[in-house]
């Protein structure tokens, strides 16, 4: 379906830009919108939170991992169900329901006071943060105009982005002690209630079941389901190892913070005219082609100038509105190209393939340092861009061949 022509004896590739209103539904994306923001300030106090609160009970730093890495689990066990709950029950119902879930999860670890309650406990809260951000990014490609696509997306990242930094800035107010900090996590997830209650009359409606099977979706759109892998191994490989990789090379332990910082502020400040350069571009294909070149670009350059603090800062300011690019277009590009169901469930495939991501990256950035030295850390990333690059050349080359 990704491929240059489409096959119009499948009635799933259906170009979803011929047949979308071109009236913004302000309620539905100020819904939408609103409630994953909340959610992304809760993930963002929490990840930290629980991770302290772990290694302050002495757990191994091997187990707190493994404890965290349920989320990627939980993320890929909860995108196949997701549009069959959507379905049966309806998208702001089956929302609210996860919301609830997820709040009353996120209050739960306070309670929990043996280690093995956190596994469940993370599986329940990521697993309804999951339900959340697909049926969001659902609702919000449903929402958008095509010719408007772009923009709203990238305010979507925008505010999201901003949410995820809100989250630890809160985290390094209240701390980690007492009750304080779950409720206030719990509370965050639990405003998102009420935008999705007002809408929910206007929330897209399901009335048919997707006509492929899950895993299918994923390689319906694989220009789509692709960038966003990539984004998940970079940007979960990236941020966690990057401390250990500047560590390792002498950079003192604040310039690297900072430079996280300055990569976070490129993920914020790039979303936007990214979408709306995307909304001029009849297909988003070569854009998101551009993107992963200037990551794979990015990446090899690191060694060369991770002492140069100001090149460094410059190329990671740009670098990450590049990766997350690959992110808020690939979403576009999405919506672009199918409706209805066949759009909830791609976006199930398309999270689905962020959690895979988010599970690789990680292991292969640690597995490259530790064979390949310090530098390993920069040849994984671009081994990530330079995969998006060659699934790029091959499917151009494949279509042109075809037609």
């Amino acid at each position: 379906m990704d491929s240059y022509s489409k096959d119009k004896h499948n009635p799933s590739q259906v170009d979803g830009d011929s047949c979308h209103p071109e009236e913004i539904h302000w309620p539905s994306l100020f819904a939408a919108i609103s409630a994953i923001s909340a959610v992304g300030i809760a993930i963002g106090l929490g990840l930290p939170l629980l991770s302290i609160i772990l290694e302050k009970r002495g757990i191994s730093s091997t187990l707190i991992g493994l404890n965290s890495a349920m989320a990627g689990v939980a993320a890929m066990a909860a995108a196949p169900i997701t549009t069959k709950l959507a379905h049966d029950f309806g998208v702001a119902r089956t929302m609210l329901w996860a919301v609830v879930l997820a709040a009353v999860s996120a209050l739960g670890f306070y309670y929990a006071t043996e280690f093995w309650m956190w596994f469940p406990l993370r599986v329940g809260f990521h697993g309804a943060t999951t339900t959340l951000f697909i049926l969001s990014e659902f609702w919000i490609n449903a929402a958008a105009p095509p010719r408007k696509r772009g923009l709203v997306l990238g305010i979507y990242a925008t505010v999201l982005a901003v949410g995820f930094a809100i989250g630890p800035l809160i985290f390094s107010k209240i701390g980690s002690e007492g009750i304080l900090p779950f409720a206030v996590g719990a509370a965050a997830i639990m405003l998102a209630f009420i935008p999705i209650y007002i809408a929910r009359g206007e929330n897209p409606v399901l009335d048919e079941k997707p006509q492929q099977h899950f895993l299918r979706y994923v390689f319906l759109v694989p220009m789509a389901t692709a960038a966003v892998f990539v984004f998940g191994a970079v940007e979960v490989g990236g941020l966690s190892l990057f401390p250990v990789y500047a560590n390792r090379v002498g950079l003192p332990e604040a310039s690297a913070a900072q430079l996280l910082t300055i990569m976070g502020i490129g993920n914020m400040v790039f979303q936007i005219p990214f979408g709306m350069i995307s909304d001029r571009l009849k297909d988003r294909r070569p854009m998101l082609f551009l993107m992963a070149l200037a990551g794979l670009l990015g990446a090899l350059a690191l060694p060369y100038l991770i002492h140069h603090w100001w090149l460094m800062a410059g190329l990671l300011l740009v670098w990450g509105g590049c990766v997350s690019g690959l992110y808020t277009v690939g979403l576009a590009h999405l919506g672009s190209r199918l409706t209805g169901s066949d759009l909830a469930a791609a976006n199930a495939a398309f999270v689905f393939s962020y959690a895979v991501g988010t599970v690789a990256g990680p292991q292969a950035v640690g597995v490259s340092i530790d064979l390949a030295g310090n530098n390993g850390f920069a040849w994984a990333l671009a081994g990530f861009f330079a995969l998006y690059v060659v699934i790029f050349i091959v499917r151009t080359v494949f279509s042109r061949q075809r037609t």
